[in-house]
């Protein structure tokens, strides 16, 4: 593990590196490191994408998630499996085998996100698909950019997001139409600011796992991270945006 506080990293005696050209390996490094994390992101996203649109088109989605089965419990319910063995079992998988695992949760996410195309139109799945990219991308930058720190926000926006969930439950039974549209924008707020959060934190992470065996996990773990605020941010929006069929 790179050890920022050492000296000899930031200095330059007599015949060593100068402190710019180290700086310069270092501001290198990152942008390499996270426009990875951007790329198994964004390839992640579109592979959920591909896969929710052929599952939809294809009819089969209309048959098992619109219909009574273990299949359709299973294919709701996979994703939360690839989550949790990626988060608690990230230090005892390998490089490979993490990428693998966070290939299959992109694509059974595909498979259970297929039922928006049953809901909302093509249209509207479209609009607002650009419009999540758009406010995605401009957070990300400011997490990225900022020099505030962020961390302070991380605590009150994971139980945010704990509140949000034990809301979604409850107003499973209530089916309360102000509720569900509170949940809505209250979603899109935590997870935009989520999204800030995660980029910053990602970025930190860096100097912690460079030249390590770590990095590839990180970067498996930071498009991930990522992943899941897009995808939460889209489909919180959606509900806004969304036109149904």
């Amino acid at each position: 593990m790179a050890n920022w506080s050492d000296p000899r990293t930031t200095a330059a005696g007599f015949g060593g590196t100068p402190t710019g050209a180290v700086a310069d390996r270092i501001d290198a490094g990152l942008r390499s490191y996270m426009l990875s994390v951007y790329n198994y992101m964004a390839s992640g996203v579109l592979l959920t994408g591909i896969v929710a649109m052929l599952f939809a088109q294809s009819g089969m989605a209309a048959q098992v998630l619109g219909g009574p089965g273990i299949l359709k419990w299973i294919i709701m319910l996979a994703p939360l499996g690839f989550v949790m063995t990626l988060s608690f079992g990230i230090n005892r998988l390998s490089t490979t085998t993490a990428k693998a695992l966070f290939w299959g949760y992109a694509g059974v996410m595909g498979l259970s996100m297929a039922s928006i195309f049953l809901v909302y139109t093509g249209t509207s799945i479209a609009q607002t698909f650009f419009a999540t990219a758009a406010a995605f991308a401009g957070l990300s930058l400011f997490g990225y950019t900022t020099k505030r720190n962020l961390s302070g926000f991380g605590t009150f926006l994971i139980m945010g997001v704990v509140g949000l969930l034990v809301a979604s439950l409850i107003n499973i039974f209530l089916r309360s139409p102000v509720m569900d549209l509170a949940i809505s924008g209250i979603g899109v707020l935590l997870f935009a600011g989520l999204t800030a959060y995660d980029t910053q934190k990602i970025k930190s992470m860096y100097s912690y796992v460079a030249g390590t065996d770590m990095a590839a996990k990180s970067v498996v773990m930071g498009a991930l991270s990522l992943y899941l605020d897009f995808v939460n941010m889209f489909l919180f929006l959606l509900r806004f945006m969304g036109n149904r069929d």
